[in-house]
């Protein structure tokens, strides 16, 4: 019998300086950077795999998924229009 399907959400935002991606999410617990955001998808979905078993005994990893939301700050795409 397969589970139930678990959702964790990944907030990710653009940090300017460093020129990555950062995404976290606290429930598992993971962060990580990348330079785009199919890499920091990547990067996390391969940690969550690691980490899961440790923070989550007994989930079945195919019934996991990450569900990313995006933060933008809206004044910085103002200026630049």
């Amino acid at each position: 019998m397969s589970q139930r399907p678990t959702i964790f959400t990944v907030t990710a935002f653009r940090d300017e300086e460093a020129d990555v991606w950062v995404g976290s999410c606290d429930a598992v617990p993971m962060t990580a950077e990348a330079e785009s955001l199919d890499l920091l998808l990547v990067r996390l979905s391969e940690m969550a795999s690691d980490l899961l078993p440790d923070n989550h005994p007994g989930l079945d990893p195919s019934s996991v998924f990450l569900q990313l939301s995006v933060l933008q700050d809206i004044g910085s795409h103002a200026a630049a229009a």
